[in-house]
């Protein structure tokens, strides 16, 4: 697939975004609604000198669940991902992955569970000294596994994403857009239990970002990975809500007026306190003043 040229405009044809043919195209089975969350913040807070950056922050991430993080920028989106993979650790509080509390733990405990997730940061943060192939599979090459297999998952990774054949090129050739649906092959191709999303669409024009929430949507609708996904783009917030992935159309499909998906809910930061936890119904019915003024 080509990426969308910057200068195409809105309603204009999207490519397809097939699934790899040895995916099943049914969609995951959504988890059982008691299961242990994958993400517990409790009364988290931290400063770096100055004014509070999080404070008393308190929300889960469960199985199967996607939450999305919104707010301007400056109020604390992306420490508080650093916070759920263990990179930064609170002042006060407590943190949960994957149900151990990580805000003690040694770091060299905390690479295991690090591993157990994907992330995609913001502009992609390739190497650009290594081929698309060595950037999929920057991990995978750290942990010693075959160059043989290693080929095998990269291709399947960049299969996902559209842009397999890409595999041999470096990130300078890449437009902006295609350096973020790498980016997202990176982030899967250890097949992680939860996915960390840093302002994916952050820098790209409104096209191209609408491809990169569809590949969002994808990987949600057909493996059920639980995310944590940063943005300040109501638009792309509202893509992600009320569109569904459809395998045989290849591409993702508006959900019946009225419907969103199930598992995808909200979270808003003011000035470093959570003042929102919850549906898109309940977000845009919302009267906090700083809730509605972000909306408007």
């Amino acid at each position: 697939m080509n990426e969308t040229p910057a200068s195409a405009q809105p309603g204009q044809d999207q490519p397809d975004l097939m699934l790899p043919a040895q995916e099943d195209s049914a969609p995951a089975p959504s988890p059982a609604p008691d299961a242990a969350p994958v993400v517990e913040f409790r009364h988290v807070s931290i400063a770096f000198d100055g004014p509070p950056v999080l404070v008393d922050v308190s929300f889960t991430v469960k199985p199967g669940e996607t939450r999305i993080l919104l707010g301007p920028a400056g109020v604390g989106k992306s420490v508080l991902l650093k916070l759920t993979n263990g990179l930064l650790r609170p002042d006060r509080g407590s943190i949960r992955l994957f149900g151990e509390e990580i805000t003690t733990l040694p770091e060299e405990q905390l690479f295991p569970l690090r591993a157990r997730t994907g992330m995609v940061f913001q502009e992609g943060a390739l190497f650009d000294s290594l081929s698309v192939r060595d950037n999929v599979a920057f991990q995978l090459v750290q942990e010693r596994v075959p160059d043989e297999e290693i080929d095998r998952r990269v291709r399947d990774a960049l299969r996902f994403v559209e842009l397999e054949e890409t595999f041999e090129l470096f990130p300078a050739s890449l437009s902006g857009g295609m350096r973020r649906r790498v980016a997202i092959a990176r982030a899967i191709i250890r097949q992680p239990e939860l996915l960390l999303y840093d302002s994916p669409t952050g820098g790209l024009d409104p096209v191209t970002s609408t491809t990169i929430i569809e590949l969002i949507v994808k990987e949600r609708d057909a493996y059920r990975i639980p995310s944590l996904l940063v943005t300040h783009r109501l638009q792309d917030a509202f893509l992600l809500c009320n569109h569904r992935f459809d395998p045989e159309a290849g591409r993702m499909a508006l959900l019946p007026q009225g419907e969103t998906d199930p598992h995808t809910t909200f979270l808003m930061l003011e000035e470093g306190r959570l003042i929102f936890d919850g549906s898109l119904h309940e977000l845009v019915t919302s009267q906090n003043p700083f809730v509605r003024e972000f909306l408007e």
